[in-house]
């Protein structure tokens, strides 16, 4: 028997609200599956689970607020599955918007005034028998949940609202442009004043505990989108590539040949990583910020890239991640685009050791063999902790992601 506890899903991350189980007590699980949602100030969050077993026994019901750590169920994992039976004294949990059990249905339905228009979703936000994930999940996405019918559970959750939005969903170059958000304010799914609080509260730690060091270099991306611009033209539109799916790849091969720039320091060591995690720094509409990884990207081919990094940001901006893409980064890298500024100079996410920051691509003057060109020119720093590496270390790896770049065929 395991058990099966509330994550820590960063490193300003102190207690979560469980407002979901996708699993139900006798069902078994498998590593990787996706058996609750918890949400935080980044969102709600998929939690996975780490080991083959049976859900034997849901210590915590939807809607209670618990700190990072907390039992939530237990796992059998000898195949028995049998339950234990609740502690007897449990302390009165904090309670945030909890569904109600499942009602029997009502002979008479009140009838939807005349004038609602029929775009709009009846009840969306009444509904006794919704989880708040899926309640915030059904109004960003349009969905009308008097339509839809309970889960397993015996309530609606993602999983329907998901199911019902999945046959018109937009992509993301088709999705309306938001609504305003006022600064501090908050949007479905995600509260952007609890966020910002959050985001201060790992940038304080980092500035206050790693000692940052920072090694700049200016690379020349000519090559790269001289390549791209080739490359596009055999392509769909839908399937073209953007500058920064070279680049991610670019960058963890470049990293998975310094490891002293990948991985995590903790209990007063480096814990250096053998795959590249790479988290991507993604702004949200609206405000904020959020930097969930992509796995094993020094593995990935370019298109693997593309479509990893198109559902992330899709996922990230609608406040859907998933607990690994939360916890799993090795490293970070922070683009900010092109049309943008020229420079950036990142404080690491604890409990990695190094950021990479980019700036915006430009056209410049540039020496190539003793005569001046006007070249596509980019600066890249690097912050890097003093207690795993040293400057001289960022700066073989910078050396090493600039060769990357110019030949970006090899990709």
């Amino acid at each position: 028997m395991s058990e099966f506890k509330m994550p820590s899903l960063g490193a300003d991350m102190d207690a979560g609200t469980l407002v979901e189980w996708l699993k139900q007590p006798g069902e078994a699980v498998k590593r990787g599956d996706i058996i609750a949602v918890v949400e935080t100030q980044k969102g709600a969050i998929e939690i996975e689970v780490f080991e083959d077993g049976v859900l034997s026994d849901i210590k915590v019901q939807p809607g209670t607020e618990v700190p990072v750590g907390s039992v939530l169920a237990t796992i059998s994992t000898d195949g028995s599955g049998a339950s234990e039976p609740p502690a007897e004294a449990a302390p009165a949990p904090k309670q945030v918007e909890a569904p109600l059990k499942p009602q029997e249905s009502s002979p008479e339905t009140p009838e939807a005034p005349p004038s609602a228009p029929k775009s709009a979703p009846a009840q969306s936000t009444s509904h006794p028998d919704i989880s708040p994930a899926a309640r915030r999940a059904a109004e960003e996405k349009g969905v009308d949940i008097s339509a839809l019918k309970p889960g397993p559970s015996g309530i609606i959750g993602l999983a329907e609202v998901e199911a019902a939005a999945a046959p018109s969903a937009p992509r993301i170059a088709e999705m309306p442009a938001p609504k305003p958000t006022p600064a501090g304010g908050s949007r479905p799914g995600i509260n952007l004043g609890a966020m910002r609080k959050a985001i201060a509260a790992a940038m304080s730690r980092s500035h206050r505990e790693i000692p940052h060091y920072w090694v700049s270099q200016t690379i020349d991306l000519t090559p790269l989108y001289i390549w791209l611009e080739r490359e596009n033209r055999q392509r769909s539109v839908a399937d073209r590539l953007l500058y920064v799916v070279p680049l991610l790849k670019a960058a963890a091969l470049a990293v998975k040949e310094t490891p002293a720039l990948n991985g995590h320091y903790r209990d007063d060591e480096f814990q250096p990583s053998d795959k590249v995690h790479m988290g991507v720094a993604t702004a949200l509409r609206g405000g904020g910020l959020v930097a969930p990884a992509i796995h094993d990207v020094e593995r990935a081919d370019l298109d693997t890239i593309r479509v990893g990094l198109l559902d992330l940001v899709q996922r990230t901006r609608a406040g859907r991640l998933r607990s690994s893409e939360m916890t799993d980064a090795t490293v970070t890298l922070s683009n900010l685009g092109e049309d943008t500024s020229d420079a950036l100079t990142s404080l690491i996410y604890p409990p990695q050791v190094a950021i990479i920051g980019c700036g915006a691509p430009l056209d410049r003057p540039h020496v190539v063999n003793g005569r001046i060109e006007i070249r596509r020119l980019m600066n890249v720093t690097v912050a890097g902790d003093h207690r795993v590496s040293d400057g001289r270390r960022a700066s073989q790896f910078l050396g090493r992601f600039a060769r990357r770049l110019e030949t970006p065929e090899e990709l």
